[in-house]
């Protein structure tokens, strides 16, 4: 996600403002920018690229470390693609105001047509520069920057933080913050805010959280919140007690665990803003027309590792939604097999990075066949979804721990989205049948948050299993595929022996690896979406219990016939059945996590693993 930093005080803007920036890498980012305000007025400086071409354009300026107020960004793209017009800070046409944000302005279409009715020429493609204009506007007709913001924050939907400097106000950084993080910092004589305490933790460790649809004014006088109405309001402070490493992990001891605990935001961010009034799923990109999507005859997923997981999830959702044929494939087998293809062919490709060699070697195969090709990635301006026909970003933010959890979870939501989208095109679901998926869809950040919560007795058994050496997985249905991704964690955290089968193939050969307290985890499906499969899981249950296994049950809640046949049940809050593994996934990623962490072991940077794959 984005970095932000705003300051006010005694010393060089340029020079704190960078420090934080510096401070928020980790994030991951494509671009930076600043803007400064001095007695000289608004000076702003932004680059593509790493901080270094930004430090490189600073320089090159020269005068700018007179500016005792300022702000920074790190971008991570997700309107308009990495380049220099489309960093922040945006400015607006009269070049006196500046804004950076982090998040979405979801009805930014609207607002757009709306200044380009009044003459405004846009000098970017994403949604953020919006609000330079609308700020402007509204400094037209009231003398208070924090006023304006208000007035401004009251139009926009979706999720963001934003700060905002003008030129007649030296001394002054305005904030505001809707569905995305802002704290402040407070010391001496000085003021910060930021989208991260990292930013500011080598200044002061004292904070203030500020809440939802709350508006921040820092100045030399101090600090002001209000609500977006203008009512008085406070933010919640807090001391700091975490090191500068510790705080880029908010308080977390591995980058694991913070994006183990960040997911049910990740998910909402991937959701948010995708549904329109008339039914239609909105893809980032779309070189495609409908009727390109209503001529698909059959479709291919083509994905590697986790991602490979996502997409036989999304197999299940797309042949019950679409009734189409539907493959999933390893990228790294599909051009070498001479699979059919032509141009009534969908590929689907997956990579979180969107740099990965096999897949992307497997998406040119495809448009060489003259398949059309879908991207589902996190990584805007990547290569995979350069070279697609339509892409859908996940904006789960970066991804520090080379084993993912939250990009899986997201990449399960983008392919829902879609499964929905073909589904919609095709005709084969209305708009209200949609829409209650969506609803669905959008309810479940909050019980992703409630199986979060509950994760201490899956810390505990993780621990007690310190000394064990093997694991299995079984599931069925969508289970199956999350039997599988709870395998692979344990093998990529925990260097264990760790597989994953179809329950239904115990009996053609796995079964012969249980005896006595062999753990044997089982993801179980819903009694009521599918009572048959879940009848049969239990029967697979009893089958390991009887060679002596140790049997851990990921079930619904309420499910009172799977707890006397096991000997730990965690379970997970009602979902519709395709979208379980949104949930059961979650205690598999803890599991691995702490069992890891229970055997000493590097969570964030296993052995012999990279975070992307680009060779092939």
């Amino acid at each position: 996600m984005c970095g932000i930093v705003g300051y006010v005080g005694p010393n060089s803007a340029i020079d704190v403002v960078s420090e934080g920036l510096r401070r928020l890498e980790y994030r991951g980012y494509d671009s930076a920018g600043v803007a400064l305000v001095g007695d000289t007025g608004l000076v702003t400086e932004k680059r593509a690229g790493k901080l270094a071409n930004l430090a490189e354009a600073v320089t090159a300026a020269g005068g700018l470390r007179e500016p005792r107020t300022g702000i920074g960004h790190t971008r991570w793209a997700t309107h308009g693609a990495p380049t220099d017009r489309n960093a922040h800070p945006h400015v607006s046409v009269d070049g006196r105001t500046a804004i950076i944000h982090n998040g979405i302005i979801e009805n930014f279409g609207q607002l757009r047509a709306e200044l380009e009715a009044t003459g405004i020429e846009f000098r970017s493609d994403t949604d953020t520069e919006c609000v330079a204009h609308l700020l402007s506007a509204e400094l037209a007709h009231v003398d208070d920057l924090a006023e304006a913001m208000r007035r401004v924050c009251r139009r926009l939907q979706g999720a963001f933080t934003l700060l905002a400097v003008h030129a007649d106000a030296p001394g002054v950084v305005v904030g505001a913050r809707r569905n995305s993080p802002l704290v402040a910092g407070v010391a001496d004589g000085e003021y910060f805010l930021a989208s991260d305490v990292a930013a500011f933790i080598s200044h002061t460790r004292e904070a203030i959280e500020l809440g939802q649809d709350q508006v921040v004014e820092i100045s030399a006088a101090g600090l002001k919140v209000t609500g977006f109405d203008g009512s008085p309001a406070e933010g919640v402070p807090f001391h700091v007690d975490w090191d500068a490493s510790a705080a880029e992990k908010d308080g977390y001891e591995h980058f694991m665990l913070k994006e183990i605990a960040e997911q049910p935001r990740a998910v909402a961010d991937t959701l948010r803003g995708r549904f329109d009034t008339s039914g239609q799923i909105l893809l980032d990109e779309v070189r495609m027309s409908d009727q390109d999507f209503r001529d698909v005859d059959k479709v291919f997923i083509v994905a590697c590792g986790t991602s490979y997981h996502a997409g036989m999830v999304a197999k299940y959702a797309i042949e019950h939604w679409v009734r189409l044929p539907c493959e999933v494939e390893l990228a790294s087998e599909f051009r070498y097999r001479d699979p059919v293809l032509d141009r009534s062919t969908l590929v689907i490709v997956i990579s979180q990075s969107g740099e990965t060699m096999d897949t992307l070697m497997a998406l040119r195969h495809a448009r060489n066949q003259k398949a059309r090709v879908l991207a589902i990635s996190n990584t805007v301006g990547s290569t995979i979804p350069r070279e697609s026909d339509a892409v859908l970003y996940t904006r789960a933010g970066i991804e520090v721990a080379v084993a993912s959890t939250k990009a899986f979870l997201t990449q399960l939501a983008a392919c829902y989205l879609v499964g929905l989208h073909l589904a919609a095109v095709r005709g084969i679901k209305y708009a209200d049948e949609v829409g209650a998926v969506v609803a669905e869809l959008a309810a479940a950040p909050d019980k992703i948050a409630e199986v979060l919560a509950a994760m201490e007795p899956v810390r505990e058994l993780a621990r007690s299993m310190g000394t064990a050496d093997r694991a299995l997985f079984i599931g069925r249905h969508v289970g199956y595929p999350v039997a599988l991704e709870g395998a692979l964690k344990l093998k990529e955290l925990a260097y264990m022996h760790a597989e994953g089968f179809a329950a239904g193939e115990l009996k053609h050969g796995p079964i012969s690896l249980i005896e006595a307290g062999t753990p044997v985890v089982v993801v179980v499906p819903s009694p009521r979406g599918r009572s048959l499969l879940h009848d049969k899981v239990v029967s697979n249950i009893q089958e390991v219990k009887a060679r002596g296994a140790t049997v851990i049950a990921i079930a619904e809640e309420g499910d009172a016939v799977v707890a006397p046949h096991v000997d730990h049940t965690v379970f997970t809050p009602r979902v519709p059945t395709l979208l379980a593994p949104l949930l059961t996934a979650v205690p598999l990623q803890v599991f691995a996590c702490e069992l890891a962490a229970a055997k000493g072991l590097d969570i964030d940077q296993p052995r012999n693993l990279a975070k992307s794959v680009t060779v092939e």
